[in-house]
């Protein structure tokens, strides 16, 4: 089975994520995706990053009802912080049966040189890439590249997290599942 690897912080999961996990089974072999929740990514600081779990829960609300999509804790149980080469080794000998592909957008492509062991994920896996405006492609690193233009919108988590720190609405950005819990749980209010 082929599946696909959605990395990211979802700090919080929005439809624009969703939207791009279906356009992507849409449009490529893949069977399934999993959204794995990184717990610290380190090319990002921890400034209004909420609990873990909570993303986590947040993921679950926003896909229980889609079987084509799995939500996955699996770097929870590696070293901290979160590296995808660790991540893709760990997969790759629990699940030696599954290929797995990776997806992000064409801004994460550039910086993919930066990452801890770029060379072996470029030189082992398949990367699905959505492009994002502003971002174009350069594959000066010589990945194996499945471009995609896939439908955008101009949402982000942290738009999302602005928003419901100055009180005002962030409904239709997220689930109505999401939002209800961000409100009942009281997530990215100023303290």
């Amino acid at each position: 089975m082929i599946i696909g690897l959605y990395f990211g912080s979802f700090n919080p999961i929005h439809i624009g994520h969703l939207i791009i996990a279906n356009h992507v089974l849409n449009e490529t072999d893949l069977k399934k995706i999993w959204f794995v929740v990184s717990p610290q990514n380190p090319l990002k600081t921890e400034s209004g990053l909420l609990n873990e779990y909570q993303r986590l829960h947040l993921l679950r609300l926003a896909t229980e009802d889609d079987t084509r999509i799995k939500v996955s804790d699996i770097e929870f149980h590696l070293p901290r912080p979160s590296f995808t080469s660790n991540t893709l080794a760990y997969l790759q000998e629990k699940y030696p049966a599954r290929q797995f592909k990776i997806i992000m957008g064409s801004d994460s492509f550039q910086n993919l040189h930066k990452w801890k062991n770029w060379e072996t994920i470029v030189s082992n896996y398949e990367i699905i890439v959505y492009l994002r405006p502003g971002f174009e492609i350069e594959n000066k690193i010589q990945a194996k590249l499945i471009i995609l233009n896939a439908p955008l919108l101009e949402i982000s988590s942290t738009h999302i997290r602005e928003l419901i720190a100055q009180k005002k609405s962030a409904r239709y950005l997220v689930t109505d599942k999401v939002y209800e819990e961000i409100l009942k749980g009281r997530y990215y209010v100023k303290k």
